[in-house]
């Protein structure tokens, strides 16, 4: 594990953790022109399922090349007063991933727009790399929200933060070719805790799915669930190939420590049954979770697993209920429910 310590943290200046009060939920809709296209109805459904569980709870903004279509798509007893529409076109639908960050600057609100380069250019995000300035185009952000733009490749996948700004990542997707490689692990840290004001990053060296396209992004390996407890993956069976890998992850969890100076509180979540298409093995995972107000959503893979990961998010997320919503579709593109989704913090949208 590596870590990397901000002298200059000041509690009063922070990124927002997820579990905070929040004003929406982003999705940026899948289309015909998308990596989506053969499987385009089944992933209309997933997103259709996501948004109404969503709307109970908040209220959604949806990114989308042709609202009239995605309203016929979202079905006549849908809650519209619940969503906002912003006709942007995009790549694809990793909101999470083309999206800014929030942070807390001493009562300043402010969003940090980072580089989206495809994780790391695998993939076209010319598109997706304008979603957020566009969405500051079209006045989406409050009048007191700072829009900032920095020169680092980072996507919301890849952090994970407390209320404490303590930061989760791993090495492998900060220090991978083609997003940073220029610059030297400290200085890596300085040029983003400058835009993110962390406290501590926390980068895990070990953990890695079969199938990711993004280079260890940390919201498929392990999640804070509050400011002293986080979830991780676990595999269970020693014939797994990636039972090694996640043991060693473990142990560098178990070596953390919280604001308090203490070790974390860690729940388990199965690895899930492999899943697989077209003979590759796929990255299903229950670290893919999204909070929301009042509510913890989670991906499901249909499988006796699902069941274990519910009963354990649900205990660590005892005053939320917690929602299963079936992934299969998802993972389908090397992706979950975290991945399409992105959080705003109260009071940081129109």
């Amino acid at each position: 594990m590596k870590e990397y310590i901000n002298d200059r943290f000041d509690i009063k200046r922070r990124p927002l953790a997820e579990w905070e009060k929040q004003c929406a939920v982003q999705l940026t809709w899948p289309h015909k022109d998308s990596d989506w296209d053969y499987c385009l109805d089944d992933v209309i459904r997933n997103f259709v399922e996501l948004a109404h569980t969503i709307i109970r709870f908040e209220n959604l903004i949806i990114a989308t090349e042709d609202e009239q279509l995605t309203r016929t798509q979202l079905g006549a007893d849908t809650d519209f007063s619940r969503i906002k529409f912003f006709t942007i076109p995009s790549n694809d639908t990793w909101a999470r991933d083309h999206n800014v960050l929030s942070i807390n600057d001493n009562g300043r609100k402010k969003v940090i727009n980072f580089v989206f380069n495809g994780w790391g250019m695998k993939f076209a995000s010319n598109k997706d790399n304008q979603i957020a300035p566009n969405l500051k185009a079209q006045n989406c952000f409050a009048e007191d929200v700072e829009f900032v733009s920095s020169r680092i490749a980072l996507e919301g996948g890849a952090v994970d933060f407390d209320e404490y700004g303590n930061m989760l990542s791993t090495t492998e997707c900060l220090c991978s070719k083609n997003r940073n490689e220029f610059l030297s692990w400290n200085e890596l840290n300085d040029e983003i805790s400058k835009d993110l004001l962390y406290s501590k990053c926390m980068a895990l060296e070990h953990g890695a799915l079969e199938g990711d396209d993004t280079d260890s992004h940390v919201d498929t390996l392990a999640r804070f669930c509050d400011n002293e407890t986080i979830a991780y993956v676990k595999c269970y069976d020693n014939t797994d190939s990636h039972y090694a890998d996640l043991q060693a992850m473990e142990k560098e969890l178990k070596s953390l420590t919280n604001y308090k100076g203490e070790p974390y509180k860690l729940v388990e979540l199965p690895l899930p049954d492999a899943v697989y298409e077209d003979g590759e093995r796929l990255p299903a995972t229950y670290a893919n979770f999204l909070i929301i107000n009042g509510a913890v959503l989670v991906p499901t893979y249909n499988q006796e697993k699902d069941k274990i990961a519910l009963e354990r998010l649900q205990a660590a997320f005892p005053d939320r209920e917690v929602i299963g919503i079936d992934c299969q579709t998802l993972i389908r593109q090397h992706g979950s429910l975290h991945c399409v989704t992105m959080q705003y913090p109260d009071g940081y949208l129109r």
